[in-house]
């Protein structure tokens, strides 16, 4: 009997060896790369809401940090570190309330008005038109405006793209010269309303398509200034919304379209979406499989677009995407307030990932929102300043920007929980204008490390580096009091063997190598 046993032991421990050498093979292909992943694909996102203008970028005279005029300056060195190419303002369902005259002109003399959205605060419209175009140019950004559809009209909207791009003699010209500024800003990027599905109007696909028509025909093109304008596009899984604006829709009116997601730990909008910081494991994995629902969304809207759209000359821009917990207890509930941990540096990685695996067609998207809203980069407390876990990754994925996509083939093994599972593993890769390959790698498993075996082809490397964040626990955050637990480290797990790349990549982890 004895005997028996000890086999029995010996069996289960030679599985138990086995599960453990398992190793995933991956194919990078870098012998002929098609398409560049868009920098704007690392957009951002600066809405009019909770703490995020008023208290984040743009601070009075008691907070004692350095600024310029009241922009705060430690905020924008973080944001340049990471390049943010693009900064999505003033909303958001702010931006269908937003009048721009109000925010120009002497600051004392500019209207308030009740923020209906977010907290029925009250708006001073200190900042506006001027302050905003200042920031990006501290920032090296390019804007990217959301016009008035739900409650503007078209002559507002067209004024304002004059405001901001005319040249020469006229009114619009003039009177931003009257307000300081003699040269035109020369801004692309043109939203069309926002969520008009929601917020921006409550509207059908059709009412909105020639809608849509009407406001971008009066959005003109100044003299260096053509519009990229982006339509209002679906909420999630409306693929009909989809399908509307691509059929009565000309492409040479529209550059994109857009897609709202946001990853709810419980799925649930009317309730309770989960803590920020308090999940156990079932929640977390719930939250994953929600995160990863974003390739389907991709995937289905991207395959409508082709129908009319072989080409691809009309781009998917995700301009609202990241993770929705409920706020921090005590704080308002309209201000949209979050802590940050390690599980949503995993959702910006992974996302991250889908985005750039479908560069042909998602040329820009944005995370919501920059500072102290939603899933932020920068969190603020008076003088204090925390970077994110979210933000590390940002800094871990610039070196994707503007590089060659390099496909990336492979079976992830499971992570399963009950009677469900979603791919433990995701990656992207790319190819830099240096000739060096970057490949980022994510897993999603809180418990077991993965063995990874990469082959490529096409690619001539003699060395490899990396950099890594993780931490402890998937709930582990940054706070005021100790802002560096979560944070970019070194990475040396990877190694060459001939030519192919060998890597231990370690439980809930977010991995960046580069290949030299």
């Amino acid at each position: 009997m004895m005997k028996r046993l000890s086999l029995v032991a010996m069996a289960i421990g030679a599985l138990q060896l086995t599960a453990v050498a398992q190793t995933t093979t991956l194919q990078i292909d870098g012998a002929a790369p098609k398409n560049t992943i868009s920098r704007h694909i690392y957009g951002h996102f600066a809405e009019h809401l909770g703490r995020c203008i008023y208290d984040g970028f743009w601070v009075g005279d008691s907070i004692k940090v350095p600024k310029k005029d009241r922009i705060r300056l430690d905020v924008v060195d973080a944001l340049k570190k990471i390049n943010i190419p693009n900064l999505r303002w003033p909303g958001g369902c702010f931006a269908d309330e937003y009048h721009w005259r109000d925010g120009i002109g002497p600051r004392k003399q500019r209207p308030k008005m009740v923020n209906t959205n977010w907290g029925g605060v009250t708006e001073d419209n200190s900042f506006g038109t001027h302050e905003f175009m200042e920031l990006c140019s501290l920032l090296k950004t390019e804007p990217y405006i959301a016009g008035n559809v739900g409650s503007g009209t078209v002559e507002e909207m067209a004024k304002w793209v004059e405001y901001f791009n005319a040249g020469g003699e006229s009114s619009m010209a003039a009177l931003r010269k009257q307000n300081g500024r003699a040269e035109p800003w020369k801004v692309t990027y043109w939203g069309v309303g926002n969520e008009s599905w929601g917020c921006g109007g409550n509207m059908t696909p059709d009412y909105y398509a020639d809608l849509y028509k009407r406001y971008a025909t009066y959005a003109r093109d100044y003299l260096g200034a053509p519009l990229r304008k982006i339509a209002s596009g679906a909420n999630g899984g409306d693929y009909n919304w989809t399908e509307v604006m691509m059929k009565n829709v000309p492409r040479n009116q529209m550059w994109g379209i857009t897609l709202h997601y946001y990853t709810l730990p419980t799925g649930n909008w009317r309730g309770s979406k989960g803590s920020a910081t308090i999940f156990d494991e079932k929640l977390y994995f719930n939250t994953m499989k929600n995160c990863l629902q974003m390739e389907e969304l991709v995937n289905r809207h991207s395959a409508i677009m082709d129908k009319y759209d072989s080409a691809k000359r009309v781009a998917l821009v995700v301009d609202e995407w990241g993770i929705w917990t409920d706020v921090e207890p005590g704080t308002n509930p309209g201000f949209l307030y979050q802590q940050n941990s390690l599980r949503d540096a995993l959702i910006a990685g992974t996302t991250l990932n889908i985005f750039n695996n479908h560069c042909d067609r998602v040329k820009m998207a944005n995370l919501a929102q920059t500072v102290n809203v939603l899933q932020a980069l920068i969190l603020t407390q008076r003088e204090k300043m925390l970077l994110t876990p979210t933000y590390h990754v940002f800094d871990l994925y610039k070196v994707h920007m503007d590089a060659k996509h390099l496909p990336v083939k492979f079976t992830s093994p499971d992570y399963t929980m009950g009677n469900e599972k979603i791919p433990a593993i995701n990656a992207s890769a790319s190819r830099d204008s240096t000739g060096a390959t970057h490949i980022t790698l994510v897993n999603l498993d809180p418990n077991k490390k993965q063995t990874l075996s990469t082959t490529l082809n096409g690619v001539q490397w003699s060395g490899v580096t990396g950099q890594i964040v993780t931490s402890g626990k998937v709930n582990d955050i940054n706070t005021f009091e100790n802002p560096g637990k979560i944070k970019v480290q070194n990475f040396t797990g990877a190694s060459k063997q001939g030519n192919n790349l060998n890597i231990e990549l370690p439980a809930q982890s977010v991995v960046m190598l580069e290949l030299k």
